[in-house]
C-alpha cells in the first residue's frame, strides 16, 4: 500500500508550491507543481529541502503511530546520501 505525504510551501517569491512524496514498493518518488502550472515535475534526485521536510513529516506522523520507523529510517538514508547531515 502507498503511503503519500503532502505539504505546501512558498518560495521567496511568494509562489506556492505543491510537494508530494509517495513510498511504494520500498522507493520513494517525489513531485511538486507550482500554483498555476498544469504538469507535475518528477524528481530522480530530491532536492534537499524537500527531503529535511519529508523527514519532519514523517517523525510527526511517526509519533502519532501513522508511519511506521522504516519510513523515518529510509528518508534518512535518503537525506545521508544526498550529503544532509541531518
Amino acid at each position: 500500500m502507498p503511503s503519500q505525504h503532502i505539504w505546501t510551501e512558498k518560495d521567496r517569491h511568494g509562489k506556492k508550491r505543491e510537494v508530494r512524496a509517495t513510498k511504494f514498493g520500498g522507493t520513494w518518488r517525489f513531485q511538486s507543481k507550482i500554483t498555476g502550472e498544469t504538469e507535475w515535475t518528477y524528481y530522480d534526485s530530491p532536492l534537499l529541502q524537500d527531503l529535511l521536510n519529508l523527514k519532519e513529516i514523517v517523525a510527526r506522523k511517526y509519533r502519532r503511530r501513522r508511519a511506521t520507523i522504516e519510513d523515518v529510517a529510509s528518508v534518512d538514508k535518503l537525506i545521508e546520501a544526498q550529503g544532509g547531515n541531518e
